[in-house]
């Protein structure tokens, strides 16, 4: 259990944001200095004062930081925020909260954030910079509650990377189509009835008006453990209301959700339960299934006392796997092995109770991409469930997006009326697709990266993740016994002592998409054919195709004498706290410390311990004013060959590294290392300083300063922590770079040539973002094996070149004028470096017998001939890979998305070719696929980080306020003139439509 903050701090706004952080200083040194890398002597290394006087205790207890609505709420909750330790509390006051910046909770554990009620407090981001409303990331140990999101650009409540986290009696809700939520409706608009949803866009509605503008994701935990939602509530996502995707150990119960798209979703869960929640006026109301290309799959689920009714929302998603499902819904699944429905109530469907399908509707037999996902869902149990009102409505096709966009998913359930001739233009209490999968006997056991079998449970069916290779087929023989035969009931479904209601039809296998290829191909000819009797004449007299009614092929008792077991509750483990995370320090303990007065060239190695209120205090530079001059104490510089793009910013980069010890040279070509960067020793400090340069001017405004710190907790686990100082002038109108945890934003101009390529930079911006402490969190952490901020840059590949400054501001005084020979080369001889292969350095200062990264915007710099596809696609990956994949790899902020730019991965759907997007919203700018061959402007890549202002699109969402007009020509190129269908995948995004099973 979370334990209760015992004393009261209340989080008040001040002027000077080096002040607000003082507190957040983490301790650094125990007593024994364990090694974390590198060759480390205990002589430099920064030690903790042995004694500490009653006045200076070290640490501070619990806290409760206190917010209350008004001008300055959001910078109240971001000083808190940034600040929640172990035992901390944010606490919001009752009111209507208008909050500019998302609350980010990062990197901590054993934390609440709540409110006076869910009725009481509202958080409305309607005008936020940020995507989510609340995220919490990697966080051990997290209880929300008591309080409303609204109007948040994307998802309202995410959890990522979370252990033990709890959403209490909170609500996710947008405004829709209808009047703006706002402080002085909100109390008559937070509560939202069911009565008559409309069927189409633009029928009348008297409770609330959806609208695809909204948001995604109502709650949204995701990649996460031991995860309990209870008491809450969705309203208007254009997606899905409460959804737990790619999660070990999940709860919902108690809960509601109201005109979203898809009510409920349990995705690629290991463990999950729906127990006595209610789902209506959505387009569809539960869905348990498996997403293809991300982090695991799913298996096992229980769904029981839940209600089910009305789900009759016309869908407003705007594309992915959620936008095909037809309003009047009640629940469905696809893809996911052992589901336990009974006890539920499923009411006044318009297309059916339970929707039974599988992969090969969508992409066709065989054709699943990801042939690690099983497409098929089996070990189905649907029993004791009462069923009234169902499928008396199909939604009629539409025309446009079938003939002009291809999107044949809308014709889906006339086809299911279609083929029922028991009941023409009719659906059914439970339809199923009719589509199993046959014995591969050809097809070997999977295999992962190393040669070795994946992983199997106890039934022999692979347990895959997305580390594990494609395989080339998709393995299914633990289906079957020796003579070939599937197992039965638990490879198959069984449904049995279901109350249906005589008002409609029990049961319908429609056999897939058999008779589409007719249906579309009439259509094409005369559009009006699109009616139940037009294509009943066209279908009329095939054999084959009509729906069989017959459901004894479910029940289990009659024909095994078994049913399927009944399948485990989930259980959530006490909470567990890491002890790995220190409370804060006391403010007296950071004072004495950071003020220490130290010799000349000496860096204050026991203040690197802390994040002291200044830059200067801990002594890194000659010129405590000019973090470009002389770095002390054998202070390194380096610059990049390919660099994350910041609004044109020029920057200074310096590692120092203690004396006495050495970084570890570690790189991806031996499979190590493929992510990570050099293995820094304890203590080290890289600081990267932020400039705009004006060449015109002669002038170079520096605006901040960001460390990160290579820290040990006082459990002795080794950490980076990344703080940012912000350039001003003092009293006295001197420079001096104040701690701003908080970030900010500033307006900076530039105009300079770059030195890469010559080209002429020139521009200004209003909004250049100086991220706040979380934030930096979110794009360092989980990158490498190292924990924290870690950091990103300085990979060998990255630093193979010839160190020069990124502007000639400088001239050749301080790092100006640091030797401009192979930075590689230069730590090893200064000692700096060890476990490096001797190099061969060629006349432009490169090693040409290790790994390298290009200059992204210079042809010909990768080796391959200028221009050419090569050469395009090589500097295309460096790109994305110091852009984006700090965050798209398979442990970094974005893994849950599956798309993965990993600079040793193939390029294939992991790589966004004709890959599905994860979740729709704004986000996916319409479009289905990430990188459509040929064709940029379908890809939604190219949308993303060509948009300047739109927090669901921006990519990447922090970090610049600008496009770069130059990476996204080069990605435009890419996506337009080398990526072509001969890529892996590269065929499976032919046309606009999920529904992949008519392609040739």
């Amino acid at each position: 259990m979370l334990y209760k903050a015992s004393t009261e701090f209340l989080a008040k706004p001040t002027f000077r944001p080096a002040l607000l952080a003082i507190s957040l200083a983490l301790p650094l040194f125990s007593g024994c200095l364990g090694g974390s890398g590198g060759e480390e002597t205990s002589t430099t290394q920064p030690a903790t004062p042995s004694t500490t006087s009653p006045s200076q205790q070290r640490f501070s207890e619990g806290r409760v930081f206190r917010v209350e609505p008004g001008d300055t709420a959001t910078t109240e909750m971001i000083n808190a925020m940034i600040q929640l330790r172990p035992g901390d509390t944010l606490e919001f006051g009752c009111g209507f909260f208008e909050l500019e910046h998302g609350l980010l909770i990062q990197a901590t554990e054993d934390v609440v954030i709540k409110g006076c009620g869910k009725d009481e407090t509202v958080l409305s981001f309607v005008n936020s910079d940020n995507v989510t409303g609340l995220e919490a990331l990697n966080v051990r140990g997290i209880t929300v509650k008591d309080l409303t999101i609204a109007d948040s650009p994307g998802d309202a409540f995410k959890l990522k990377g979370v252990k033990w986290g709890t959403l209490l009696n909170v609500r996710a809700i947008w405004s829709g189509g209808g009047e703006p939520i706002t402080a002085n409706n909100y109390t008559e608009r937070l509560n939202v009835a069911c009565t008559n949803p409309p069927f189409n866009e633009g029928d009348p509605t008297p409770d609330y008006i959806p609208s695809s503008a909204s948001g995604r994701y109502g709650i949204y935990p995701v990649e996460s453990e031991n995860i309990l939602v209870d008491n809450s509530e969705s309203v208007g996502a254009s997606d899905a209301g409460i959804y737990v995707g790619q999660t070990n150990t999940a709860i919902i119960r108690n809960s509601r959700a109201i005109y979203n798209v898809m009510g409920f979703e349990i995705e690629n869960v290991q463990g999950g339960e729906y127990d006595n929640n209610v789902a209506e006026c959505n387009t569809g109301g539960f869905l348990i299934y498996d997403l293809e290309n991300i982090t695991q799959y799913g298996d096992t689920s229980v769904m029981l006392n839940n209600i089910a009714r009305n789900n009759n929302t016309y869908n407003f998603a705007h594309s992915g796997l959620v936008s095909a499902v037809p309003r009047g819904t009640g629940f469905i699944t696809l893809g996911y092995d052992n589901i336990e429905v009974f006890n539920n109530t499923f009411e006044d469907h318009s297309t059916a109770a339970v929707i039974y399908t599988s992969y090969e509707l969508i992409d066709g037999k065989d054709k699943t991409a990801d042939k690690k996902l099983d497409p098929y869902t089996e070990g189905l149990h649907i029993h004791n469930n009462v069923m009234r009102n169902s499928g008396y409505d199909l939604p009629p096709p539409n025309f446009e997006k079938v003939l002009l966009e291809g999107q044949v998913e809308t014709v889906l359930p006339t086809l299911i009326g279609l083929k029922n001739i028991t009941n023409p233009g009719k659906g059914a209490h439970i339809v199923w697709d009719g589509l199993l999968d046959e014995l591969d006997s050809e097809c070997p056991y999977p295999l992962d990266a190393n040669g070795q079998p994946v992983p199997s449970d106890e039934s022999g069916k692979p347990i895959h993740t997305n580390q594990h290779p494609n395989p080339a087929c998709h393995y299914n023989t633990y289906k079957f016994d020796s003579t070939g035969e599937r197992k039965l009931p638990q490879w198959g479904s069984c449904f049995n002592n279901n109350e249906m209601s005589d008002d409609s039809q029990p049961y319908m296998n429609f056999h897939g998409m058999e008779g589409l290829e007719l249906v579309l191909a009439a259509a094409e000819q005369d559009p009006d054919i699109l009616t139940l009797e037009g294509l009943q004449s066209v279908l009329e007299g095939l054999n084959g195709i009509v729906a069989d009614t017959d459901a004894s092929v479910h029940d289990c008792q009659a024909r095994f004498g078994e049913l399927l077991p009944p399948l485990p509750r989930v259980t959530i483990p006490p909470f567990e706290p890491s002890g790995t995370i220190d409370p804060a320090p006391s403010e007296d303990y950071v004072s004495r410390v950071c003020g220490k007065k130290m010799k000349p060239g000496a860096v204050n190695r026991e203040a690197l311990a802390l994040n002291c209120p200044t830059l200067d205090q801990y002594n890194l530079f000659a010129d405590s004013t000019d973090p470009r001059s002389t770095p002390h104490e054998g202070g390194v510089p380096y610059a990049l060959n390919s660099k994350l793009f910041s609004d044109y910013a020029t920057k200074y980069r310096v590692a120092f590294i203690p004396p006495g010890t050495r970084a570890v040279y570690m790189d991806g070509q031996s499979g190590g290392n493929l992510n990570g960067s050099i293995h820094f020793p304890t203590g080290t400090v890289i600081a990267k300083t932020f400039a705009f340069t004006d060449e015109s001017a002669g002038t170079e405004e520096l605006v901040e300063t960001r460390l990160l710190i290579k820290r040990i907790s006082e459990s002795g686990k080794a950490f980076w922590d990344g703080l940012t100082y912000i350039w001003d002038t003092d009293a006295d109108g001197q420079p001096v770079a104040e701690l701003a945890m908080g970030g900010g934003t500033r307006s900076v101009s530039w105009h300079y040539q770059d030195v890469t390529t010559g080209k002429l930079h020139a521009g200004s911006t209003n909004a250049y973002a100086i991220p706040n402490a979380n934030q930096c969190i979110t794009c360092h952490s989980n990158d490498d094996l190292e924990s924290g901020s870690a950091p990103i840059g300085p990979k060998p590949r990255n630093l193979n070149r010839a160190y020069a400054p990124e502007s000639s501001f400088m001239g050749a005084s301080g790092q100006g004028g640091f030797p401009e020979v192979n930075q590689l080369k230069y730590w090893i001889d200064q000692g700096l470096l060890t476990n490096a292969p001797p190099l061969e350095i060629n006349g432009a200062g490169i090693a040409t017998n290790i790994e390298r990264l290009p200059h992204w915007n210079l042809p010909g710099d990768s080796g391959e001939v200028a221009g050419s596809d090569a050469d395009v696609e090589a500097r295309l990956r460096a790109y994305l890979e110091v852009n984006c994949q700090h965050c798209h790899n398979d442990r970094g902020a974005a893994s849950n998305t599956g798309y993965y730019l990993d600079h040793y991965r193939n390029i294939d759907a992991g790589y966004g070719i004709c890959k599905k997007p994860t979740a729709t919203g704004g986000g996916s700018c319409g479009r289905q696929h990430i990188v459509v061959p040929g064709d940029a402007d379908s890809s939604i890549v190219a949308c993303r980080v060509a948009d300047e202002n739109d927090p669901q699109r921006r990519m990447p969402p922090i970090a610049r306020s600008v496009a770069h007009d130059e990476g996204v020509e080069l990605l435009t190129y890419w996506i337009n003139n080398v990526v072509d269908t001969d890529y892996e995948n590269g065929d499976a995004c032919s046309n606009q439509s999920i529904f992949q099973s008519l392609n040739p």
